[in-house]
């Protein structure tokens, strides 16, 4: 047994979890839209938007440099498979789950946290779920989200994006699909490789643990729409973009500590994750994409991802034009 087919019967272990029901606003318009904006603390603005696409209020945590006194570019950050369940849908797990907002705060840099997508892979899915609702993410975080964050936030036009574990997918998805729209990719414990039945099992499990459907998302895992969205299908696509990739081994590393524990499954998880990064780096070496590649040693849990956000920061730095510091 591969550990992408032991990562499906491990997954369900987990519990099924809601998407948050989010009202749709008053009024008669229907275009995305900033509806509130308040500051959570001195670097943390917390946005209220409205998707048309997805007909639902989406509240995006957006960090701030200390001096905001120029333009500046902007990194998108994608969350994992429960997209802000543990704190009900008012933190990112970046904020919640690492020291992301103080890491930040002198680096000229706006860092945007969509908040939600639980079990979505921030993609576009082909019919709505009873369960995960109607996700148009891919459109949200490329369509309807970035003018509005130029226009309230003072962006200079340069992105890049990044995630871990499911955000890792959907992140790295998302730039193959777009390349013009991002100047780098940084992405934690993902499953970049869907080209096997078994890399394909597994994400579709992560989608049901969480309730959904995943033949709503796109479709039988023989359907089109798979490879569609497949990194490694595409990596040539971000040819000659600084990309940083990280994962670990399944084994823990002691000297974190409790930041180094992780749930009864988070071997099997990095484990799976370690063999899908694997085949996704034959395919991107064939292609001729140079990647920054840490694997390291850990879990799949949040104390390795904080550590690989700082390890990320110097190629994320080189994609978004700043300096390191």
């Amino acid at each position: 047994m591969t550990a992408a087919a032991a990562l499906v019967a491990a997954l369900f272990v987990g519990v099924a979890i809601s998407a948050p029901a989010s009202a749709e606003p008053l009024g008669s318009t229907d275009a995305s839209r900033i509806e509130a904006v308040s500051m959570a603390s001195a670097t943390r603005a917390q946005v209220t938007t409205y998707s048309a696409a997805m007909k639902r209020r989406i509240t995006v945590s957006v960090l701030l440099p200390r001096d905001r006194s120029t333009p500046r570019p902007t990194l998108y950050l994608l969350d994992g498979i429960d997209g802000g369940v543990y704190t009900n849908y008012t933190e990112s797990g970046w904020t919640y789950q690492t020291d992301i907002e103080k890491f930040m705060a002198d680096k000229q840099v706006n860092v945007v946290l969509p908040i939600g997508g639980t079990g979505s892979y921030y993609t576009d899915w082909r019919s709505n779920d009873p369960i995960l609702k109607n996700n148009r993410w891919e459109t949200f975080l490329t369509k309807e989200l970035p003018p509005l964050i130029a226009k309230r936030f003072d962006t200079n036009g340069v992105n890049a994006i990044g995630g871990l574990s499911m955000g890792a997918l959907g992140a790295m998805s998302i730039a193959v699909r777009n390349p013009e729209m991002y100047s780098g990719v940084a992405a934690f414990s993902g499953c970049l490789d869907q080209g096997t039945p078994d890399f394909r099992r597994a994400t579709a499990a992560t989608v049901q643990t969480r309730g959904g459907n995943p033949d709503n998302m796109w479709g039988p895992i023989t359907d089109p729409l798979w490879t569609e969205h497949d990194p490694a299908e595409h990596i040539a696509a971000l040819r000659g973009k600084p990309i940083y990739v990280a994962v670990g081994d399944g084994l823990p590393d002691l000297s974190l500590g409790l930041a180094g524990i992780a749930s009864p499954v988070g071997g099997a998880l990095e484990r799976a994750a370690l063999e899908c990064t694997t085949a996704f780096k034959q395919k991107a070496d064939q292609a001729g994409v140079k990647i920054t590649y840490n694997f390291r040693q850990g879990l799949h849990s949040w104390g390795y991802w904080n550590q690989d956000l700082h390890r990320a920061w110097p190629t994320i730095a080189k994609a978004l034009d700043v300096p390191v510091r």
